[in-house]
């Protein structure tokens, strides 16, 4: 019995097939997605959004409100994480049969943190976004100093030929 590698192609294929000949006679490509959907079983937003804690079902450790100071939030729940890891290692000593709280509470920590940084990322975006530009800037400034450099020196060029045809 013979198997293929691969799958045969969807059907809809037939749709593009005179296409090399005429680009207009292909389909339009559907409208994008807007609201909800679900894609493997998971339902997911185009609402570019990220979800408070509360949404998610987990207790906020750090301040609410629009002047969050991140550094010192991050800082905070860092040295809380440090010292429940701690706390986890002198309980696994001492009573193992209790850490599972500690195991909790540090998961709180972390989703805490992930959730500080992943608010973050909207400025980070802004940031790597000016810096590429800048650059992109700063390349294009030494082209034209490169051209500028380089036309002044054919033009100097020219003028000695033009010279030393000039004295013969």
């Amino acid at each position: 019995m013979a198997t293929a590698t691969y799958p045969p192609p969807p059907p809809y294929y037939r749709l593009y097939k005179d296409y090399a000949q005429d680009p207009e006679s292909a389909p339009e490509p559907p409208p994008p997605i807007e609201g909800t959907y679900t894609c493997f079983g998971g339902t997911y937003t185009t609402d570019d959004v990220l979800p408070s804690l509360e949404e998610q079902g987990v207790r906020q450790l750090y301040p609410r409100g629009p002047n969050i100071d991140f550094k010192k939030e991050l800082r905070s729940l860092n040295r809380e994480l440090q010292l429940h890891l701690l706390e986890l290692a002198d309980v696994l000593v001492e009573r193992p049969s209790q850490y599972a709280r500690r195991v909790e509470e540090i998961s709180l920590i972390f989703k805490n943190l992930h959730h500080l940084l992943n608010s973050l990322r909207p400025h980070q975006a802004r940031a790597t976004l000016i810096h590429i530009l800048e650059l992109q800037i700063q390349r294009r400034k030494q082209a034209v100093e490169d051209i500028k450099r380089r036309r002044e020196e054919v033009q100097r060029l020219l003028k000695e030929s033009l010279g030393t045809l000039d004295g013969h």
